[in-house]
């Protein structure tokens, strides 16, 4: 009889995750929880300088802005650029968003400071999609032209940031809430 109960408790469990699943909420649901934990302050980025003394960053690449403008890399030589790679699907993507965003709004007026946050999703539709009705401010481009070896991460969310110089001075590999004082004060030092 005790076997029952279990079996019953684990096909309800199993249901309800199947159905986030197959409704597409659990990648919602996973990046709110995740962004909850970013709020929490623990995990922040390690500002430490990679050594990239001989890695200058490749200013070849083109994006397509979601409102159809292209974008060139090479206008952003000269600056230092902060560029996140994200897609739709991507749980820790979306957790850190809203701080990347915040992150933006603080320092968007500070010279020669540029933001390029990049979609991945195969299809740039649902990369719009995601980002429709978002209260995030950030500029958004998709990688329909493909990413140059800069760029190239082996997982997402990858966040980069190039100096003025065009060295590669900050990357990382997963998230992270980057609206730090701590960070804002490294981007503005730059």
């Amino acid at each position: 009889m005790n076997w029952k109960k279990e079996f019953k408790s684990w096909g309800l469990i199993l249901a309800f995750f199947a159905f986030l699943y197959f409704t597409g909420l659990l990648p919602v649901i996973q990046g709110g929880l995740q962004s909850v934990l970013l709020s929490t302050g623990l995990m922040r980025p390690k500002i430490e300088i990679p050594d990239l003394t001989d890695q200058k960053f490749d200013y070849r690449g083109r994006f397509v802005g979601f409102e159809g403008k292209e974008i060139n890399l090479q206008d952003y030589r000269g600056k230092t650029v902060f560029i996140n790679l994200w897609a739709s699907w991507c749980g820790p993507c979306r957790a850190e968003m809203p701080h990347i965003s915040e992150l933006y709004k603080s320092v968007k007026d500070t010279p020669n400071l540029e933001f390029l946050l990049i979609g991945l999703d195969n299809d740039i539709n649902k990369s719009r999609d995601f980002l429709e009705g978002k209260s995030w401010a950030f500029p958004t481009a998709h990688a329909s032209f493909g990413l140059n070896k800069s760029l190239q991460s082996e997982s997402i969310p990858t966040t980069l940031v190039v100096n003025k110089e065009g060295k590669i001075v900050f990357y990382q590999q997963g998230m992270s809430n980057f609206n730090t004082e701590e960070f804002r004060d490294f981007l503005k030092s730059l």
